[in-house]
């Protein structure tokens, strides 16, 4: 059995923020910072960091939400999608790299650090690539691909996104596919397929790219 924590953060600027870590049985293969959706690092993000420690990693998930409300936890209704782009739009990216650079530096002991997001997170992971000292990222579904695409990665980048997302346009995706690092996967699902509590949860998909996530980051992390 993994077994895992809460733990604090600080960031560059001397702010804390709370982090959920587990660790896996055995000597880690490496690090990998899990970055939450605008839902938080909730039931779903904890479960994914868990999932990725049983196959042997050290993982942190920053809440990087903590800056505006600390604790923030929704789930995948209304409610919870209004409430977390209401503080989408109160914590900076500029603020949320500082946070996740803080997990990429506590991983630094075990080796090699991947970065994995999802939604907001993939978006994290995108920028990761170009800004922080990372060795590989994998972005599922972030939403800001697009807006950062002239952010040309420095280390090798995987994505996955689903050809049912209105969220974001096929165009987007080629302007990332220039880059000769950034191996990209399309599925017959909708955004936010690899979650299974939300109604676009996909399991064929979410298995397909869970598997070659798994395979990238065994290639490139270890």
């Amino acid at each position: 059995m993994t077994k895992s924590q809460w733990i604090t953060l600080k960031a560059a600027d001397g702010v804390e923020i709370s982090a959920y870590e587990v660790w896996p049985d055995d000597p880690a293969r490496g690090g990998l910072v899990v970055i939450q959706e605008i839902f938080g690092v909730n039931g779903h993000i904890r479960r994914v960091a868990d999932s990725y420690a049983a196959d042997g990693y050290h993982v942190i998930a920053p809440a990087i939400f903590d800056r505006a409300e600390p604790g923030f936890e929704v789930g995948y209704d209304d409610e919870g999608r209004t409430r977390g782009i209401a503080l989408m739009q109160k914590v900076s990216g500029t603020d949320s790299m500082l946070d996740i650079a803080a997990a990429v530096e506590l991983l630094k002991k075990e080796g090699k650090v991947g970065i994995i997001g999802y939604c907001l997170g993939g978006t994290y992971a995108w920028l990761a690539a170009s800004q922080l000292p990372v060795d590989a990222a994998v972005v599922y579904y972030g939403g800001g691909i697009g807006r950062y695409s002239d952010r040309k990665p420095g280390v090798p980048v995987q994505g996955h996104f689903g050809l049912l997302d209105r969220h974001i346009p096929q165009s987007d995706l080629d302007k990332v596919r220039v880059y000769p690092n950034a191996e990209l996967f399309t599925y017959q699902a909708d955004h936010g397929f690899n979650c299974d509590e939300r109604s676009s949860y996909e399991p064929a998909s979410a298995a397909q790219a869970r598997e070659r996530a798994l395979g990238f980051l065994r290639a490139q992390i270890g």
